[in-house]
């Protein structure tokens, strides 16, 4: 399933409010090109901290956000419940597969998760088949992480995939890269 799953015991460290410096909330909103009506899926939300600025422009879609560990669920639960946040559905899910129908989301992304994913190749062919036409896959990948992958390696597996490299942003530290499903 996974190499290494960041421990829900320290998802207090993901809340950090310093984590701008790396990636803000505010930057992964515009890298995903967001409409108020979209559907969005995230892939390993941690404690939330992307999660509630996603779900408060989605002012007339919905958010989705899985993971594979029960308490990192919980914690996303309560973080957006205390904001008022009602637009999310949340799912456990088996790192393997999504079980979601063909073209569900208009958007996908994650943060800091795809290292972590033991059957990388999997998880691509799945987003892709997740994505609607013109959906946006985002991946993102912050310095420090251990498992951070590198800009090439997203590159071949969106290719094998049958995902299109759209756009790179960032630096060689701190990057997103989006793929496009034509």
């Amino acid at each position: 399933m996974s190499k290494r799953i960041f421990p829900h015991r320290c998802a207090f460290t993901l809340l950090i409010p310093l984590r701008n410096i790396f990636l803000s909330p505010a930057q992964v909103i515009d890298r995903l090109m967001l409409k108020d009506d979209m559907t969005v899926l995230e892939v390993g939300p941690g404690p939330g901290y992307f999660s509630v600025k996603v779900a408060s422009i989605l002012s007339r879609g919905r958010l989705v956000i899985v993971d594979i560990q029960p308490e990192m669920l919980r914690l996303s639960e309560k973080r957006l419940k205390k904001r008022g946040i009602a637009n999310v559905d949340s799912h456990l899910c088996n790192g393997t597969t999504f079980d979601f129908q063909d073209e569900s989301f208009d958007r996908i992304f994650m943060v800091a998760v795809l290292g972590e994913v033991e059957n990388q190749a999997s998880y691509m062919t799945e987003f892709h088949r997740l994505l609607k036409r013109g959906g946006i896959l985002s991946i993102s990948e912050l310095v420090g992480d251990p498992d951070k992958m590198t800009v090439q390696s997203m590159k071949e597996l969106g290719a094998d995939s049958g995902l299109s490299f759209h756009r790179h942003y960032g630096n060689m530290w701190n990057y997103t890269v989006n793929f496009l499903k034509e």
